[in-house]
């Protein structure tokens, strides 16, 4: 919180959204203008309760994940880009790294990285983009209307970036852009447990297949990478990732298919 302070264009507020009180301890106090609110719990939920909290007063909203750290000037790239350009929906970021792919990046070496080191990404321009990627984006108010997380992906919410954005790149255009950078962490405390994440890797991309908002070319290619990864993995596993119990998550998920009751909400019970 006291880094988003830091930005060199402000937000008009900061929201954020628990799901208990102990989620937000220390946010209140380290932020006198933070908007703190309690949700049910499930990312989709929560983005939801975020957006019904800010929608009648702002034009764009951004979504930080709290393992995400922006650059100083990612609020100011925003506000440029979305005036500049009034026919863009969205936008995502250009990140310098990506702790998710690879080791966890501690949050202190990230802003050191974009504050005194000042790394930026090697692109210069705007890519267009069928769907941004979760951990940062901003999104048009206008533009994003009805459309809303979709609340049947329960808990960590796997692929809830890709259902919503995919639709909202019918009404308008989407880009990622190096004017908006940061670094995800990809801390990995505070993922669902292993099984559960197995479940969602392949059940998600099946129900989000049925709706029409998976593109073919990205959800049947992420489904096999992951099960690949969870079966050679398996035999000598990361120590910070439970393999096993993603593979174990997987095969119940494709058991359920075979079966015709295939439901991302199992995970609730797993």
């Amino acid at each position: 919180m006291r880094h988003l302070e830091r930005q060199e264009r402000a937000a008009d507020g900061v929201v954020v959204v628990g799901t208990c009180e102990a989620d937000v301890a220390g946010v209140r106090e380290a932020s006198a203008a933070a908007s703190v609110i309690i949700a049910k719990r499930g990312l989709c939920c929560q983005r939801n309760a975020g957006i019904a909290q800010v929608a009648d007063d702002a034009d764009v909203v951004v979504f930080f994940d709290d393992d995400f750290t922006p650059a100083n000037d990612y609020l100011a790239g925003v506000d440029a880009l979305m005036t500049a350009f009034p026919e863009t929906a969205g936008l995502t970021g250009d990140l310098v790294d990506d702790g998710i792919l690879d080791v966890p990046i501690a949050f202190e070496d990230a802003v050191r990285r974009l504050e005194v080191d000042g790394e930026r990404p090697q692109g210069t321009d705007r890519v267009p983009v069928r769907s941004l990627y979760g951990c940062n984006m901003a999104i048009r108010l206008e533009a994003l209307g009805d459309l809303r997380f979709d609340e049947n992906l329960p808990l960590y919410g796997w692929l809830e970036d890709v259902d919503l954005t995919y639709q909202l790149s019918h009404r308008g255009q989407m880009y990622a852009a190096p004017d908006l950078t940061g670094i995800h962490l990809g801390v990995r405390s505070g993922r669902q447990p292993g099984r559960r994440l197995g479940y969602s890797q392949v059940a998600n991309v099946i129900y989000l297949y049925g709706k029409g908002t998976m593109q073919p070319d990205i959800g049947w290619r992420q489904l096999l990478r992951n099960l690949a990864a969870n079966c050679v993995k398996s035999i000598a596993p990361e120590p910070e990732i439970d393999r096993r119990g993603r593979l174990a998550g997987n095969l119940i998920a494709i058991g359920d298919f075979m079966r015709g009751r295939l439901d991302p909400r199992r995970i609730m019970s797993l």
